[in-house]
């Protein structure tokens, strides 16, 4: 059967990352079923960014993972109900929720970034060792590009032609 998604080329590309991302995840999800915390491998970076930066409100946080606003608040609400995470209101903001690590959330994260993260990292590396060019660098270029000029600023512009 003929992959159409591959066969557009870049027209599809949006498409084809999302696949890929997909699939990622799906993969990345295996391993980290192994930890039994009934958690999607997509809410993993949110772990991450609140033990790298500490806690955010959720606006920040959403920021800082380049993510919805919407998506990350029905994350946080997934894992407060798992007590991964805490939120509770701003002292100088009643609107704003800071969003925090709790001890159980402290403790998986621990856990994923000595014994799981390190191996899905290396079996994506392993995945890409062989593509021309870092993988890595052209997505980069491709996220630059689009914050610099977005598809519909370029189809007005003439850029894309």
């Amino acid at each position: 059967m003929e992959d159409v998604i591959r066969s557009l080329g870049y027209l599809c590309l949006g498409s084809r990352l999302k696949r890929i991302g997909e699939q990622l995840q799906a993969d990345a999800q295996q391993l980290l079923d192994g930890l039994e915390v009934p958690l999607q491998s997509s809410q993993y970076p949110l772990l991450a960014a609140l033990d790298r930066l500490g806690p955010l409100a959720v606006g920040e946080l959403a920021q800082s993972l380049r993510l919805t606003q919407p998506g990350v608040t029905r994350s946080v609400s997934l894992l407060v109900e798992l007590e991964l995470v805490e939120a509770v209101q701003s002292d100088d903001d009643q609107r704003r929720k800071m969003v925090s690590l709790t001890a159980k959330g402290h403790r998986l994260v621990d856990v994923a970034k000595r014994s799981v993260w390190p191996r899905i990292e290396s079996a994506v590396a392993d995945l890409c060792q062989d593509l021309s060019g870092p993988l890595l660098d052209q997505l980069a270029a491709i996220e630059d590009g689009l914050a610099a000029a977005p598809l519909d600023r370029r189809l007005k512009k003439g850029v894309a032609q």
